[in-house]
This record gives structure tokens, C-alpha cells and sequence, in this order.
């Protein structure tokens, strides 16, 4: 009897937090690049290590930023190329970003040998830094989102676009750019689904409000139709990632330390 109540009691909370990211789709929150109080719509640059990291990780941001009429690029530093499949990948990428809504025209893949996926890969940061500053001169960027310094997963490949990013902002004159990372969990937090929503705002409450943003997934649905475009990646254990993991539901970002 008390296993039983403990399973009501946990789909309750699951069915509670999807209601309250359905709330939220219907009303205002605060955007992720305000300047002064004042809204404006900016050219921001979603920099990942794979193909794959814009769906399984950064698809809240995504979907925010777009429903904002924000302007996106995305910088894929490798084709994902690990197990031979970076061309498939490469197009896998393409068909996600159509769902996602980011035109394809802003998105770019590198296949640079001195940035190759796998673990072990150590990345050349010099040249990441130099990439990054290019792309933002290019697109007169004025935000940059990546990953934190542990990289959600602990992978080399998202540390090191980090890092990278991290130098580049300590070693050029881009002083105008903002840069935000999304921070990892631990692994309670990173599998509890939509549970975490609750926890990612009350942490948010707590931070100042200039440094931490909170954002809700608006449309989990679309980074379940995004994620599935990436076939030769969907298996089974990667479709229960997508359904369990709080980055499905929930980005809490925070702005780079320089």
C-alpha cells in the first residue's frame, strides 16, 4: 500500500509540472537578453560540441529564444564523427534545427582534425577561441550560450567548448559579449523529468536575477520530434533520456565568470 501511494504521489508531481510549463506558455517571463530592463531582439550564438547536444540539452533555450523572436546561430564545433557517421550526423543536425525553427543558413558544423569527437579528444582551445571570435565578429554576436564547465554529461568534448569559449572571452576585445552556461545537476536533479522545474525556479529565486535565468520548455513535444530526427542516434536508452531528463523540460542558465 505505501509503494502504491508513493507511485500517485510521484505522478502527481510529474502531472503537476507539466501543468505548471503549460501555465507558463501562457504568460510572460523574463528574457534571456535584457539590456537595461529593455527588451531587445540580438543575435545569439548557441555554440555544441555534437550534433545531438541542440535537442537532448539546449532545446528550452532554443525554443525560448524563438518564441522571442530572438535571432539564433548555432556552431557545432564536430560533425560527430566518433563512430564514422559525421556526414549522417552532419544532416541529422540540419532536419532538427528545421523543427527546432532555427534557419539553416545560421547553423554551422566544423570537421576541423584538431577537433574531432570522442573521449580522449583534446581540443585545440587556440583554435576554438579563434572559431568563436570569428563567428562572433561575423554575426555581430551579442550573446553566447554553451555549456558549463563540467559540461552536463561530464563529456571532454563539452568541457572543452567551455574552455575554449572561456579563452576567447579572457584574450580578445568581445568585452560586449554576454556569455551564459547551463549549469549541470547532479543526477537526482538530471533524471527527475519535469519534477526538477520546481527545484530550477526556487534556485533561481534565490540567485541575483542578473546572473541566473530560468527557462521553461515551453513545447517539451518539439524537442522530442527534434531529438527523433537524430536517427542514428535515437535508441532505446536515448529516447528514455529525452522522456527523463530534467534538460527536456527545464534550462537554468548562468552568466559567464570571466
Amino acid at each position: 500500500m505505501s509503494w502504491f501511494l508513493i507511485v500517485i504521489a510521484v505522478i502527481l508531481l510529474w502531472v503537476s509540472s507539466l501543468l505548471k510549463i503549460l501555465h507558463e506558455s501562457r504568460s510572460t517571463s523574463r528574457d534571456v537578453v535584457c539590456n537595461n530592463g529593455e527588451i531587445r531582439k540580438r543575435n545569439v550564438l548557441l555554440i555544441i560540441a555534437h550534433p545531438d547536444d541542440e535537442s537532448m540539452f539546449f532545446s528550452p533555450t532554443i525554443n525560448h529564444l524563438i518564441s522571442r523572436g530572438h535571432n539564433i546561430h548555432v556552431l557545432c564545433c564536430s560533425n560527430g564523427n566518433a563512430d564514422g557517421m559525421g556526414n549522417i550526423r552532419k544532416e541529422e543536425l540540419y532536419r532538427a534545427c528545421v523543427i527546432l525553427k532555427v534557419p539553416l543558413h545560421q547553423v554551422k558544423i566544423l570537421d576541423h582534425h584538431d577537433m574531432q569527437d570522442g573521449f580522449g579528444q583534446k581540443w585545440n582551445l587556440d583554435l576554438l577561441a579563434k572559431i568563436v571570435e570569428e563567428e562572433v565578429s561575423t554575426h555581430s554576436i551579442d550573446s553566447i550560450i554553451t555549456f558549463d564547465n563540467y559540461g552536463i554529461s561530464g563529456h571532454c568534448n563539452h568541457r572543452d567548448v567551455h574552455h575554449g569559449i572561456h579563452k576567447m572571452l579572457c584574450e580578445t576585445s568581445q568585452g560586449n559579449v554576454e556569455a551564459w552556461e547551463l549549469i549541470s545537476t547532479n543526477i537526482l536533479r538530471k533524471y527527475s523529468g519535469p519534477l526538477d522545474v520546481w527545484l530550477s525556479i526556487v534556485y533561481a529565486m534565490h540567485q541575483p536575477s542578473e546572473q541566473i535565468l530560468c527557462l521553461l520548455n515551453k513545447q517539451p513535444r518539439k524537442s522530442f520530434l527534434a531529438m527523433a530526427q537524430h536517427l542514428s542516434q535515437w535508441v532505446w536508452f536515448r529516447k528514455l533520456f529525452v522522456l527523463f531528463s530534467s534538460y527536456t523540460y527545464v534550462n537554468t542558465l548562468r552568466k559567464f565568470n570571466n
